[in-house]
């Protein structure tokens, strides 16, 4: 399921197989499709940037469209025409926000259903139901999120909590062809991320996913935090860092171990007119664009790089034109699939710290 191929330091690359012999090479980035699709961008669009496999979010789909408009179609990838790798959250994520969550008790995650305002109740047995059904090549399994600076109790009942629906997810999810993935959690508690990552390590799993980070923590408590909850893992086996997607924190996370990624980060900053450069991040908004000749990134060969300039694309952002926000998003997305390209080459050749201190020193000119 999971080699690893060439590793320098804690970075490595490897290659990852999912049941349907589908393979991709880590590290590897994975756009957010919440719903189905990437805002801006379509499935080809997607495969124009490099793109592989992507993560939706398995409670969403379950309220809207519903799963069995998805099984229908013989599920996600037929339903949204997506060919690659495909994983799906289990939703957990949304107990971060305050007009999802009601409340967190011993069965599950009480929710408001965001689309009808009914109560209702979000179980570890229903999560692995609604990712068999969605047919996702990759699932993730029910775990208790908890916000940035929660006190030490709460985030000791998370894990334990978490470690308690991983069991009773595993007892339901009977889908062959899936792989599962556990979810490591413990704020930056180090002691709390050892324990979480021990109980995980126990279990008869696919791959270790650490949750609960890139969400207010300082990138040195990240950091740490990684290290810490890698030790008590199989380095055999896929590590999947949840929700980050800053070019400089996939860096530094590689270097510390982490093999796949994903976040809404690229394309949300793309719609704000941040635009991800070899200098660092560029505010196309800014008058000084006004009449630029350049494209967004002088190195970039994408295709909107390829054809526009920076003036352009500023007049269509700020005229709230949408085809400014397709343009901005594809190059982001395409920016970040790049460098996990060269990431991989730069590790398989052994040069992986040479290309770090290369683009750290390029992103802050």
């Amino acid at each position: 399921m999971f080699t690893i191929d060439a590793q320098q330091g804690q970075a490595r690359t490897g290659t990852l197989t999912v049941k349907s012999g589908k393979t991709i090479t880590t590290p590897f980035f994975m756009p957010v499709c919440t719903k189905g699709t990437v805002k801006m961008l379509t499935s080809k669009d997607l495969l124009a940037t490099s793109t592989q496999a992507i993560i939706s979010n398995a409670f969403i789909l379950s309220i809207r469209p519903g799963l069995d408009v998805i099984k229908k179609f013989g599920g996600i990838h037929e339903f949204i025409d997506w060919p690659g790798i495909s994983f799906t959250d289990s939703g957990g994520f949304q107990m971060l926000q305050p007009n999802f969550l009601l409340g967190v008790g011993k069965r599950g995650i009480h929710f408001r259903n965001p689309f009808d305002k009914n109560k209702m109740v979000f179980t570890p047995e229903a999560c692995a139901v609604i990712q068999e059904a969605i047919g996702s090549d990759v699932a993730m399994i029910l775990d208790d999120v908890v916000h940035y600076g929660q006190e030490y109790d709460r985030m000791a009942l998370a894990i334990m909590r978490t470690q308690a629906w991983t069991k009773r997810f595993l007892i339901t999810h009977t889908r062959e062809k899936q792989l599962v993935f556990g979810i490591n959690q413990g704020g930056t508690f180090a002691d709390l991320r050892r324990k979480s990552s021990q109980l995980l390590a126990e279990l008869d799993i696919d791959g270790y996913a650490i949750g609960g980070l890139g969400i207010g923590e300082s990138r040195e408590q990240m950091l740490d935090m990684i290290d810490v909850s890698i030790e008590e893992l199989d380095p055999k086996k896929p590590r999947y860092l949840m929700g980050v997607g800053s070019p400089l924190d996939i860096i530094e996370s590689v270097a510390h171990g982490i093999d796949i990624f994903d976040s809404r980060f690229p394309t949300m900053n793309a719609r704000h007119g941040r635009i991800f450069t070899r200098k660092g991040f560029l505010d196309i908004k800014k008058a000084k664009h006004r009449d630029s000749e350049l494209p967004l990134d002088e190195n970039c060969t994408c295709r909107v790089c390829a054809t526009y300039s920076r003036a352009f694309i500023r007049h269509l952002l700020t005229t709230d034109e949408r085809t400014g926000h397709q343009y901005t998003s594809f190059h982001n997305v395409f920016f970040i699939q790049q460098l996990m390209t060269e990431l991989q080459q730069a590790i398989a050749q052994g040069q992986f710290d040479e290309y770090r201190q290369q683009f750290l020193v390029e992103w802050h000119q």
